[in-house]
């Protein structure tokens, strides 16, 4: 049974291309929504939200390529785009809109393109996951891979840092969880529970949860520090693409092929809310920092901005 105790109404849609969008994110300071869209980053300012205020990042000589992951760098200053094109990453300045540096891993064969991208907490360091299994930890200043955790494994579908910095987590094809400690490169833990590919990962903001989205149509919560599943999330009647926690670490909202976004009492596990309105899969989604809004993409070409009241 839904609880209204969480009212979500849509604020504003912004109508984008048939190719969809995969990625949404918002700003640190929480002024700007970026979001893939036609082969381009896209940015929209939330205080004046409307589609005429939407400004495109030119991706170049990629200008055929789409982008698969947008990321902010903790200081809003920086914005990276993963390429669905083999281990190619750009930076962009988000102030002058240019390109900064292109991050581009020793290999480059078909299925090589890069699936999500992740900042470190202190922005020094951004993380990329490949489809055909590459996990890189690249130095944000020279554009060069301080460290490859894992070449040619399984195919890695997101990525994300602890919020204390020192772990790295990932979803991939092996329906499984990898926990990684970023000062040695070593894997140090292995989550099982999913029957299925997991395609997302995302921490609680203290760090004490990670929860996970897969192909098994679940959702489950681990705790960080025993490895254990804590509870599961069933609802979704299709693959969950996205999970995100609210600033709070009270809610969890997920993406789903089945079109919808389910809202979750991360506490007891209940059901809160579905949000409903996008006509194709639920890609992405994302809270703004300071709670009071809500972004989600999908395959229908749209990026729906939801006011939280």
């Amino acid at each position: 049974m839904e609880n209204n105790d969480y009212p979500y109404t849509s604020h504003i849609t912004i109508e984008g291309d048939k190719d969809g969008v995969y990625s949404v994110a918002f700003s640190p300071d929480g002024t700007t929504l970026a979001f893939d869209l036609c082969n381009t980053i896209r940015f929209c300012d939330i205080s004046i939200a409307h589609e005429n205020n939407v400004n495109s990042m030119d991706i170049e000589e990629y200008a055929d390529e789409a982008v698969r992951s947008v990321a902010f760098s903790p200081d809003g200053k920086t914005i990276a785009g993963g390429m669905y094109y083999p281990e190619t990453i750009y930076l962009w300045d988000v102030s002058t809109r240019k390109r900064v540096k292109t991050l581009m891993g020793p290999t480059h064969g078909d299925m090589h393109w890069v699936n999500n991208v992740a900042f470190s907490v202190d922005g020094r360091i951004l993380a990329s996951g490949s489809e055909d299994g590459n996990i890189y930890l690249w130095d944000v200043a020279t554009g060069k891979i301080l460290k490859t955790l894992i070449e040619n494994g399984e195919n890695i579908y997101s990525v994300v840092f602890s919020p204390d910095g020192k772990t790295l987590a990932n979803g991939n094809s092996g329906n499984t969880i990898w926990l990684w400690d970023i000062a040695t490169g070593e894997k140090y833990a292995t989550l099982e529970g999913h029957a299925n590919w997991v395609f997302c990962v995302a921490f609680s903001p203290d760090g004490r949860k990670l929860a996970s989205g897969s192909w098994d149509k679940t959702i489950r919560l681990w705790d960080s520090d025993t490895k254990k599943e804590l509870r599961s999330f069933i609802g979704h009647t299709d693959v969950v693409w996205s999970v995100a926690f609210s600033p709070d670490g009270q809610i969890l909202a997920s993406g789903s092929e089945d079109k919808t976004i389910r809202l979750w009492d991360v506490n007891t596990g209940q059901h809160q809310k579905t949000l409903d309105g996008h006509t194709e899969a639920v890609k992405s989604v994302a809270f703004s920092p300071d709670g009071t809004k809500f972004a989600s993409g999908s395959t229908d070409g749209t990026v729906r901005l939801w006011d939280i009241v």
